[in-house]
């Protein structure tokens, strides 16, 4: 068991790249951690949710701003405690600054997974839930990840290794993956 005390790590990425099993996976290797799953705010909301689409509405904006302010302080509460939190969810383009800014636990590690959308692709058709369709495609979201995310923290294509692997890469690159002082962004004002 690794100790990282009291600290945050956000590990991104589209749908289907990974980031519930790897979390879980690096959660379960750390010796007091927290696994906080960024889409459980979003089920939480029982009427008059609007879904994050490529044109969202402003209301959409405003959920999507809300669900991550709320990971954020929930992660900060763990880790004031003295947890280490793993927390994951898909935070991508003008909102990863925001986000990260929210978050005032440090370290404050960022991880992204950026797997192949091929990969993805195969990944998403032999999971039981299912993240595409509607307006989002996983050519779409890659692209949102890769074009507008600002490479920060530590980006591992993960296409062709096993979640264990992921996690022995992210703990051999936590210096990488380690945020000093996040970028104020527009989307946090």
């Amino acid at each position: 068991m690794q100790e990282l005390g009291s600290a945050v790590v956000l590990i991104t990425g589209v749908m289907a790249s990974g980031k519930s099993t790897v979390a879980q996976r690096l959660a379960e290797r750390l010796s007091r951690s927290v696994h906080l799953r960024g889409d459980s705010f979003r089920r939480m909301i029982v009427s008059g949710g609007e879904d994050f689409t490529p044109q969202p509405s402003a209301e959409a904006t405003a959920q999507l701003r809300l669900r991550y302010q709320a990971s954020a302080a929930v992660a900060d509460l763990y880790a004031g405690a003295g947890w280490t939190v793993v927390t994951q969810d898909v935070v991508l383009g003008e909102h990863l600054d925001a986000y990260l800014n929210w978050v005032k636990t440090r370290p404050l590690y960022l991880v992204v997974l950026a797997p192949a959308p091929d990969v993805v692709a195969q990944r998403e058709a032999g999971r039981r839930k299912q993240g595409y369709g509607g307006p989002w495609t996983v050519d779409l979201l890659d692209q949102a990840l890769r074009r507008n995310t600002p490479r920060r923290g530590l980006w591992l294509d993960t296409s062709h290794q096993t979640p264990d692997r992921t996690v022995d890469q992210i703990l051999a690159g936590l210096a990488t993956a380690h945020i000093a002082d996040p970028v104020r962004s527009t989307a946090d004002l």
